[in-house]
């Protein structure tokens, strides 16, 4: 399986937020959205790094200033991607080695969506469970 199952089924629409932004404006996104994380990207759409929430409670140690910070002071901006073609398995793996829980999505065209861990976990379950099954009916007819 690969992560274009994850997006066919969870859709592949990405909530992201400008690199002029503030970490004020993040919380909002963040908060309002109920997401964990949120891709940054430049005026022409490009990615440029991901803010997630451990990023913000980081910034938000030096107090209630770090909200007039803008995004890309407190971004990850080395971060890892994957393609709708990359193997889950290999997802799972960059996302246990990293410690990281979102991962964006390229392609061509650049950003088109993002997987968490949750989302991964969820997909893997639903292979085992087929696979299991799959076993039964065999066992059970052979």
């Amino acid at each position: 399986m690969s992560v274009h199952h994850i997006l066919a089924e969870k859709g592949s629409h990405v909530d992201v937020i400008g690199s002029e932004a503030t970490l004020e404006d993040a919380v909002q996104i963040v908060g309002l959205k109920r997401i964990g994380a949120v891709p940054v990207v430049d005026q022409y759409g490009a990615l440029r790094g991901i803010l997630s929430e451990r990023d913000i409670l980081r910034a938000m140690m030096r107090g209630a200033e770090a909200l007039g910070d803008s995004v890309v002071t407190h971004m990850t901006a080395d971060f890892t991607c994957c393609t709708l073609e990359t193997p889950l398995v290999d997802v799972m793996d960059a996302m246990t080695n990293g410690r990281f829980r979102h991962m964006p999505v390229i392609d061509g065209a650049g950003l088109c969506g993002i997987v968490s861990i949750g989302d991964v976990v969820k997909q893997r379950l639903s292979e085992i469970e087929a696979e299991t099954d799959a076993m039964r009916v065999y066992i059970a007819t052979a």
